[in-house]
């Protein structure tokens, strides 16, 4: 049970990532991967770019869903709670 849950976590924090640097280079239009990362810090845009990024954690989610994986869609779920926390505390510091 736990360990589905970590299991769940890992894939919510995976998906986070890979959702980042497709926003990322989407919106960057080809520029490096950091470059871009820089540039959304300095221009108070970083918030919204790793929320962007959260996107694909809807998808494992509800494939997690559909398989009946409920305790790993939950640890998708937590990660994403997670990561809307840490952005809005970020946006007011």
């Amino acid at each position: 049970m736990k360990k589905d849950i970590f299991k769940g976590m890992f894939v919510g924090l995976i998906a986070n990532a890979i959702g980042l640097f497709l926003a990322a280079s989407f919106l960057g239009k080809g520029d490096d991967f950091m470059v871009v990362i820089e540039a959304a810090a300095k221009e108070d845009f970083l918030g919204k770019l790793i929320s962007l990024g959260a996107i694909l954690n809807l998808i494992a989610f509800f494939i997690f869903i559909r398989k009946k994986q409920d305790y790993r869609a939950r640890g998708v779920l937590l990660i994403t709670v997670f990561i809307a926390i840490f952005t809005f505390i970020f946006k007011l510091f």
